[in-house]
């Protein structure tokens, strides 16, 4: 059995309350993954680690049982996106194979929580003149 190993990377986003997105994120679980809200309001998460977000037990601990609470969780931050700024949160995964077989982005706005991955295959246009 091959080992999965993913990335994690996200550009910065503004956010209206630091303090609040502070406790948000330290309310869940995210692996192995970090997280930052700097001194000039701007949160980020990046890791060797797939973007899983699971809620914590008291004792801290990853709560599996419960499931993952990813969209929970991104649709709370949503709420603190500063309007017009966006966070583009990107995974890639693979094991001992040639291609990759976890992808997926996220993309949080104020109000709003968009995701794309592998699944979907859509026709390209035709660009032949």
């Amino acid at each position: 059995m091959a080992t999965l190993q993913a990335a994690t990377t996200s550009n910065g986003v503004t956010i209206t309350d630091a303090q609040a997105v502070q406790g948000l994120c330290e309310s869940y679980c995210f692996g192995t993954l970090d997280w930052e809200v700097d001194d000039n309001d701007r949160f980020s998460i990046w890791g060797y680690d797939a973007f899983e977000v699971y809620g914590r037990r008291e004792n801290g601990l990853p709560d599996y049982e419960a499931g993952q609470r990813t969209h929970e969780f991104l649709r709370a931050l949503a709420a603190y996106v500063e309007v017009g700024d966006e966070l583009d949160i990107q995974t890639v995964g693979f094991t001992k194979c040639r291609f990759p077989v976890l992808a997926v982005r996220y993309v949080v706005r104020h109000g709003d929580v968009l995701r794309a991955d592998l699944r979907t295959l859509e026709p390209i246009e035709d660009r032949t003149v």
